[in-house]
């Protein structure tokens, strides 16, 4: 094999260099994932900072939360050498809504042939469904067509009829918490390639195809808020968030021991599980308590059962929002996912309260920088990236790509790219 030869077998074909950042609850995560012509996504960069001036997922101190935008940003540039100048960002917040709206249109065409112009028209007659002007659309997500009062059709280009009706899923957000997310975001230096529902990019990690065809819910579980998205024939049906999450057990365990909201959630991680089962009466835990200098030792069962009725309850709310979404069967159960899915037991006690197949999932399908980052608490900041890299598929590549950073990173980068062109 000659070297040329080598280096051509070598290369790895980029189609794009795409950004997502998660702005949640408890951290902010910038990810800079590479994009091949195959569609495969690997992470060149990432940072994670703690996240400052946001509560239950809405901005509520601007200056905080430029900062730890800016912060986790410039931590991803480091790592990966590259200048992020534009990125797909993760919209949540309690007051994230979905309805779903109908389009009908004739179909114009002499010969009856449904054209890209027909499906673009009856997807503008769905769009135009009364939303609040206080409300601004973030997607509309094609269900199906039916064409000729045939159901089913996914895509109807170039089939022959006289009426062309689309099902679409529409996801509405405040229009001021949008703003200041984006003015925030402007404010770190980055712009804005499309905002994403935390709910749908969580479920592009987590989801396999063949369950959204099946029927499946995921519960993305953060610090403040639960992300909620339900689908079924492949596409999304309801999409939500409850204003609940990994804080509010938290909290229950600082005010049942009396102790800080620090030691409160490292007595959660390192001690808390959802299953009472097997934890034995006499087991007892050292924590520091509020007022006492010597602390105290404290039943790990009754820390457990703090932790057990707060998440039962919490599972109580998902499983009344799926019901009053219709959701029916769902064969393929319901996926929980974020860093807050991450407490022991939960998965057994999903099953128990809602009688459904319940598993804890990490995001995969994702290659290079991984190690720290294939865990469910990174599942919305990678979605975004197989968000974009589908974006990517559809549009054009230049629009997606960051420029090189200046600085030592950015010349060894432009060093091998001249040798590996």
């Amino acid at each position: 094999m000659t070297r040329e030869a080598g280096r051509e077998q070598a290369r790895t074909v980029v189609e794009g260099v795409l950004v997502g950042i998660d702005v949640g609850t408890s951290k902010v995560c910038a990810l800079i994932g590479e994009v091949s012509r195959d569609g495969k996504v690997t992470v060149i960069g990432h940072g994670t900072v703690p996240s400052l001036g946001l509560k239950k997922g809405a901005v509520v101190n601007i200056d905080q939360t430029v900062r730890s935008i800016a912060d986790a940003v410039e931590k991803a540039e480091r790592l990966s050498g590259w200048k992020i100048d534009k990125a797909f960002v993760g919209v949540g917040g309690a007051q994230v809504e979905s309805l779903n709206s109908t389009g009908q249109v004739a179909v114009t065409a002499h010969d009856r042939e449904i054209s890209r112009e027909d499906i673009l028209r009856a997807i503008e007659v769905a769009r135009a469904v009364a939303i609040p002007s206080n409300r601004e659309v973030l997607h509309v997500e094609r269900r199906g067509f039916i064409v000729d009062g045939q159901e089913g059709v996914k895509d109807p280009l170039g089939m022959s009829a006289l009426r062309l009706e689309v099902e679409t899923h529409i996801v509405t957000a405040p229009a001021t918490a949008v703003q200041n997310l984006t003015k925030c975001v402007a404010a770190a230096g980055v712009k804005i390639d499309e905002r994403v529902a935390n709910a749908l990019a969580a479920a592009d990690a987590v989801a396999s195809e063949t369950e959204k065809e099946l029927g499946v819910a995921i519960a993305d579980i953060g610090a403040g808020t639960i992300d909620l998205a339900m689908f079924n024939e492949g596409s999304p049906f309801h999409t939500s968030v409850l204003p609940v999450g990994g804080n509010f057990v938290t909290n229950d365990v600082a005010i049942g021991i009396k102790t800080s909201l620090p030691v409160a959630e490292e007595l959660k991680i390192r001690h808390g599980t959802c299953d009472l089962r097997g934890i034995a009466e006499d087991e007892e835990i050292s924590v520091s308590v509020l007022g006492e200098e010597a602390g105290r030792n404290i039943s790990r069962l009754e820390l457990c059962q703090v932790i057990e009725a707060r998440m039962r309850e919490t599972f109580e709310l998902v499983g009344a929002e799926m019901r009053s979404a219709g959701a029916g069967m769902l064969p393929a159960g319901l996926i929980l996912t974020g860093g807050a899915a991450q407490l022991s037991g939960i998965a057994e006690l999903g099953r128990d309260v809602l009688q459904m197949p319940v598993r804890v999932v990490a995001p995969t399908g994702v290659g290079g920088l991984t190690d720290s980052i294939l865990t469910p608490a990174y599942a919305t900041a990678i979605g975004l990236l197989e968000w974009g890299a589908r974006s990517l598929a559809d549009g054009e590549p230049a629009r997606y790509e960051s420029a090189p950073a200046f600085g030592i990173l950015g010349r060894i980068r432009d060093a091998l790219r001249s040798i590996f062109p």
